[in-house]
């Protein structure tokens, strides 16, 4: 939202565009002060003793740049223990909420004409359950109502596809269902209409051809203290590696090098004339546990904010859900701002910019960074938003009790003495399923072929990382076995898309030997597999670990596996990338990319019409007279606890857990 523009004040000579030395020491009133005014918990972070004089530095163009970063759709709330935070020598403060949020955006806004709120990335995706099953759009809408200008593309944007993030949520083209994909009616009673703002990212491209996907940058005008129009440029760049992902795989798309496109887009931007660039990236750094502080700063955001070009004049952060403001030297030795603000609402960054209105550059020593923290006890909740928030509330409530399907029984996570489960066996057959399904023309993830799949494995109780099976679906006897929406949404699904992919009969075979290892005490882990209908195979509980499956002894469609045939395999793409401990699968080719694994067994049990639970007898025990027989202990996977031991949220938990670190690419960039 833009402000009316001030009353112009006498005018002086503007100083050195990068050098404050000519503003010397005056007697205005100071930034801590004039802060202090309208938002009392934010603790300014300064270029130099100079900024704290900068408010009435009424020769310059004073710019008031709003951020936050990894919203995710906590519209609410911030959940569990990120609702707590601690900053301003050690402060807590109980943060989030949307209507809060745009309370506190209100509020700082006030009086400030050259105002701009953008976002670091990670807005939706798949985290809240009020936002994720409507396809994230209440999360749009809440954007849309709060003034969102613009956004710099984070990894979950892309957990869809390129096309859900172009076509759908900046358009509002229907994808593919209206109604019952996406497409809702909003809180105004219309249709949704995609966003009010754009998505933006320099390094993320089509790897076929290598076309960006987004504009990488742009431009804000804002008017100086003689009305001049003065441009303020944005670069925009991804966490190299967000196309290899569990939750967005991509084998249409590819990162570049975040530096070289931070400094190839600047130096752009310098020949367009624009002389004030700010860089919002979607990658992360760590910087202690004080919200409007930095200490003992690490991270590739951090490794990247000291190279990056001098001709950035701020450098905004995400990905990581930290929350720190410093100022770095720039490879000139030049200050700038470093910040992140958290996630989930947290924080709203603010960083004030002076620029000389005769060139248009950032005057470095005048600069201000502050994180705010989005309180819930000082301010009264924006009632718009309010309402938004509890319409979106209602509407979840009502689609959590809508009836999908039917089971005919329980299905569990018990296990008999092979690891095999009735709900186990029910999301091997569904990730089969997933893996067969038609090509949906309005998705452009993929680049290979989709060719249906023969088979289907789900990790149950992974060596590592979390399981896609989340709980059971028992039986309700009292409404004739109604499954109902919420019920499959929270039983299956880590915000995980099923691939289908080639791999040979001997990485099937070495992944079943997988599922046993030695722990580090010697005892026996066994980490089992479920397997879809049509296979089945004997395991020898006496056997060396390694030695335990003969190929042989596994049937596919009653066929033994062949370990020099190929043969396409479907399970989610955390498992094919070794995320849960099962690294036999590596080298997977063509792989195609389907449905997320919330929304795909939804589907699944809606085609189904009924759930019936099949027969245990998938794998078998060879019978041993050995003594030393052993199946191994399972132990089932557990969701880390936040701070306050309440569980972290399972797509949280899944990247956090897994195997490989998250953001850590397959391939450099």
């Amino acid at each position: 939202m833009r402000r009316a523009e001030p009353a112009p004040g006498p005018h002086r000579a503007p100083g050195s565009p990068r050098r404050a030395a000519g503003t010397g020491r005056r007697t205005f009133l100071t930034a801590l002060g004039a802060l202090g005014t309208t938002v009392a918990t934010g603790v300014p972070g300064y270029a130099s003793d100079h900024a704290r004089d900068a408010r009435g530095a009424i020769e310059y163009a004073d710019v008031q740049l709003l951020s936050i970063t990894d919203l995710h759709g906590c519209l609410a709330m911030a959940p569990g223990a990120n609702a707590v935070v601690h900053g301003n020598g050690g402060r807590t403060y109980t943060v989030g909420g949307a209507a809060y949020l745009a309370a506190h955006l209100e509020r700082l806004r006030d009086g400030r004409a050259n105002s701009v709120f953008f976002s670091a990335g990670d807005s939706f995706s798949g985290w809240e359950f009020d936002a994720a099953v409507f396809a994230d759009e209440p999360t749009i809408e809440a954007l849309n109502l709060m003034g969102l200008e613009f956004t710099t593309a984070g990894n979950h944007e892309f957990d869809k596809s390129p096309a859900m993030l172009t076509r759908h949520m900046e358009r509002g083209e229907p994808f593919p269902v209206a109604g019952r994909d996406t497409s809702f009616t909003d809180s105004a009673g219309r249709r949704f209409h995609g966003a009010d703002f754009t998505h933006h990212s320099a390094n993320v491209h089509w790897r076929d051809g290598g076309a960006d996907i987004l504009p990488a940058s742009n431009v804000r005008y804002v008017t100086g203290p003689g009305g001049e129009r003065i441009p303020v440029g944005f670069i925009h760049l991804t966490a190299c590696g967000s196309e290899a992902s569990s939750t967005a795989y991509l084998p249409s798309v590819t990162t570049s090098d975040a530096l070289a496109a931070a400094d190839r887009h600047a130096a752009l931007l310098k020949q367009r004339g624009v002389n004030a660039i700010v860089l919002s990236l979607h990658d992360g750094a760590a910087a202690g546990t004080d919200f409007n502080s930095g200490q003992d700063p690490w991270g590739p955001a951090y490794d990247l904010a000291l190279r990056a070009s001098p001709d950035i004049d701020a450098i905004v952060t995400g990905h990581w859900h930290s929350r720190f403001t410093m100022m770095l030297p720039d490879p000139a030795g030049l200050p700038r701002p470093f910040v992140q603000a958290g996630c989930y609402g947290q924080l709203i960054n603010e960083i004030s910019l002076r620029l000389d209105p005769r060139t248009g550059a950032v005057v470095r020593e005048l600069t201000v960074a502050t994180n705010h923290p989005n309180t819930r006890t000082d301010i009264a909740p924006d009632p718009g938003m309010q309402r938004l928030v509890d319409y979106w509330n209602v509407q979840a409530t009502a689609r959590a009790a809508t009836v999908i399907g039917r089971q005919s029984g329980a299905f569990t996570r018990t296990r008999n003495p092979a690891g095999e489960s009735t709900m186990g066996n029910l999301v091997a057959d569904w990730a089969r399923w997933a893996g067969s399904r038609p090509t949906d023309p309005d998705c452009t993830a993929n680049r290979h072929p989709n060719v249906p799949a023969e088979l289907a494995l789900v990790a149950t109780a992974p060596r590592v990382g979390q399981t896609v099976i989340a709980g059971d679906l028992p039986y309700d006897a009292a409404s004739d076995g109604a499954v109902r929406f919420v019920s499959a949404w929270r039983a299956v699904g880590y915000g995980d898309p099923v691939l289908s992919a080639w791999v040979t009969g001997r990485q099937l075979h070495d992944v079943l030997e997988q599922q046993w290892t030695r722990r580090a005490d010697g005892t026996l882990q066994f980490a089992p597999l479920a397997v879809s209908g049509n296979v089945r195979y004997t395991f020898d509980p006496a056997g060396a670990v390694g030695s335990r499956v003969a190929p042989e002894d596994v049937l596919v469609d009653g066929v033994p596996l062949d370990p020099d045939r190929r043969y396409r395999l479907a399970a989610p793409a955390y498992t094919f990338l070794g995320a849960d401990g099962y690294p036999a699968l590596g080298g997977f080719q063509e792989p195609f990319t389907h449905q997320r694994d919330f929304e795909s067994f939804i589907g699944f049990v809606r085609q189904a019409g009924v759930l019936a639970p099949a027969a245990t007898d998938r794998v078998s025990l060879r019978a041993s007279g050995a003594l030393r027989s052993d199946p191994g202990t399972v132990t089932d996977p557990v969701p880390p606890l936040l701070p306050d031991g309440t569980p972290m949220s399972r797509p949280e938990a899944a990247i956090r857990t897994a195997d490989r670190p998250p953001g850590v690419p397959v391939a450099p960039c």
